[in-house]
């Protein structure tokens, strides 16, 4: 017998559009369950296990420590150490009460949409931008405002399309080196970005998850030029540290308070362990250089193999891990055109439409966080699909 239909109320906070990535995977997944080959262009995850260091950190952990709840705001040991990584990369003088430690990006940025904006606040981010970003907003009832950027911007936002905005801006989002297109922001512009945003009463909120893994110059952190900006970072990408499930914040004064208490009830405290074996993430730069030097040689394999494939036009991917390509030359759909090469090729990208719904169907994301061997084998197999799919009789 059916059950019956619930006539129950459901929120509409969960009607906000998947993370397609994650959908992807999944497919990803059951293809590899299947026994095929799968060759992971997806999904924005180092291929790499935490540093050293820091698994041993984990282990005294523990050994050691009853590891139960910590403060909200973190450890305090984690958060003088996240306050001294901002003395030593950027030169910036930080009180670490400043510092939050929260449960992932994730929780880092829900933290701060709820204690800056208010239902109904207009929050602007450039499209294609991170989809969780407007799909939080979303769900908190907060509007996002997409600023649709490409080639001329460097598919970065500036000020004079934040001007040219209609109606009251409550909140800018920016995000160097960017997802999905690995573009940065110069430090002129950051600072042209948070001076209009400073002048307007607007919030600057810059995501900074991908410091570290550039291929140029470094990258320049909003508390560089914007003491009372909003800076999300994490351990997951440049630290390789994606399943400890740990980021953190660096807040302006008026919001630590605020965010202490949002924190307290929604979360507790971050992951204990994760805490206690982050501390020694800051001393195991060595190794993560390395990581970024296999995803330099990846980078540059697939700029080269790529466009033989048929994959001409790429946004400048100045770091991160990924390139952005056009495909309307070999779809109108995205989505469809990715379905059809994991199943054809084994090789999982995602679709453009993940970053911006309305003109990612032109686009897909590919991902080089995984093995050199891995990004070889994928650009092989694009190149005799999209030879053969362009051959005589197709």
């Amino acid at each position: 017998m059916a059950p019956k239909t619930s006539s129950l109320k459901v929120s509409k906070r969960g009607a906000v559009p998947p993370f397609i990535v994650m959908d992807v995977l999944r497919a990803a997944n059951e293809r590899a369950a299947a026994g095929h080959a799968v060759y992971h262009l997806e999904v924005g995850q180092p291929s790499t296990p935490a540093p050293r260091g820091v698994i041993e950190a984990a282990r005294r952990a523990l050994d050691l420590d009853k590891l139960g709840y910590t403060e909200a705001l973190g450890i305090p040991a984690l958060r003088r150490r996240i306050a001294g990584h901002y003395r030593e990369w950027y030169g910036a003088d930080l009180d670490p009460e400043r510092v939050v430690v929260t449960p992932g990006s994730s929780g880092a940025f829900l933290l701060a949409f709820l204690s800056a904006f208010d239902a109904g606040d207009r929050v602007a981010l450039a499209a294609p931008g991170y989809p969780a970003y407007r799909n939080i907003l979303a769900a908190l009832g907060i509007e996002p405002v997409l600023l649709p950027v490409g080639a001329n911007t460097r598919f970065q936002p500036t000020a004079e399309l934040i001007a040219g905005l209609p109606g009251r801006i409550d909140g800018l989002i920016v995000a160097s080196p960017s997802n999905p297109t690995g573009t940065m922001l110069d430090r002129a512009t950051l600072a042209s970005l948070a001076e209009h945003c400073r002048r307007r009463g607007i919030r600057f909120v810059s995501d900074e998850i991908y410091h570290g893994i550039v291929y140029g110059d470094a990258a320049t952190s909003a508390l560089e030029v914007a003491g009372d900006a909003i800076v999300v970072n994490s351990f997951s990408k440049y630290f390789s540290m994606t399943g400890w499930r740990l980021g953190w914040l660096v807040l302006p004064p008026d919001l630590v308070r605020p965010v202490e208490c949002l924190a307290q009830n929604l979360f507790i405290s971050p992951p204990s362990l994760s805490q206690h074996a982050a501390v020694a993430a800051f001393d195991c730069h060595g190794e993560l250089r390395r990581n970024v030097e296999r995803y330099a040689q990846n980078r540059a394999l697939l700029l080269d193999r790529l466009p033989r494939a048929g994959f001409q036009r790429i946004a400048p991917s100045d770091g991160a891990f990924y390139l952005y390509a056009v495909v309307d030359h070999l779809t109108s759909d995205s989505h469809d055109f990715c379905r059809r090469m994991l199943a054809e090729t084994g090789v999982a990208a995602t679709p453009g439409t993940d970053f911006d719904p309305k003109r990612g169907h032109r686009f897909v994301r590919f991902s080089f966080a995984g093995a050199t061997a891995d990004m070889a084998e994928a650009a092989e197999r694009l190149e005799r699909w999209l030879a053969a799919a362009s051959g005589p009789g197709r």
